[in-house]
């Protein structure tokens, strides 16, 4: 069996578009902010690809020195809404309750700003069953550094391996499992385009939603 198959240790998940669907708000905030200072709003699927890197990286380089007052912008139009409006995926409560019974260690890591990204986990009751809910600016770089992933399994037991499964749906999930030496697993959001990887960058595994990933992992624990 090859080592990408084999049972995970732990599982390190994304949020957004993972586990939850809070896009149309992400995505309304962004553009609230893109037009305010003179460039033109995004489609959702723009959105999708641009966003998953963390905003510390990405607003300096898109609104250059304004970049501080893009954010406040953004933060304030997301945060009237991301509660209300968090949905969470199909399978995800069955996945991650299921699993926290088990000895797979489940944590998240995010580009989502760290304390807004615990405050929706609490809001969905769902904190309980993570080893580590970690977020952009937590760690001392985001992903697709491996720094964050270190994070959120320290004090685990765990060390990051190919038997530690990174899943998400962005490439920057996929390129964060390369630079981490993790398997990837890229869960196909529900009626997005198909994810463009990087040349060289593959995805180990691709399911088409979180009950496909809970039966393999469940496969996969069975098998010896």
């Amino acid at each position: 069996m090859s080592r990408a198959m084999r049972a995970p240790t732990a599982l390190v998940l994304d949020w957004d578009g993972t586990l939850v669907d809070n896009w149309p708000v992400i995505h309304a905030a962004m553009n609230e902010t893109l037009v305010a200072f003179g460039h033109r709003p995004w489609t959702l699927p723009e959105a999708m690809e641009k966003i998953s890197r963390s905003q510390r990286d990405s607003f300096p380089v898109l609104f250059g020195e304004h970049w501080r007052d893009a954010r406040a912008l953004f933060y304030r139009s997301f945060e009237a809404r991301h509660l209300t409006e968090l949905v969470p995926l199909a399978g995800a409560e069955e996945l991650i309750k299921g699993l926290s019974s088990t000895d797979v260690t489940l944590v998240v890591v995010s580009n989502k700003r760290g304390d807004y990204l615990r405050r929706e986990a609490e809001h969905l009751g769902w904190t309980r069953y993570f080893h580590s809910i970690v977020g952009a600016t937590d760690a001392e770089a985001d992903k697709p550094d491996r720094a964050p992933l270190l994070l959120a399994l320290a004090g685990s037991g765990v060390d990051l391996s190919r038997d530690v499964w990174m899943v998400g749906d962005s490439a920057t999930d996929m390129l964060t499992a390369r630079a981490a030496d993790c398997t990837a697993v890229l869960v196909r959001y529900p009626g997005a385009s198909p994810v463009p990887l990087p040349e060289g960058v593959t995805a180990d595994i691709v399911v088409d939603d979180l009950t496909a990933l809970g039966n393999l992992v469940r496969q996969r624990r069975c098998q010896p």
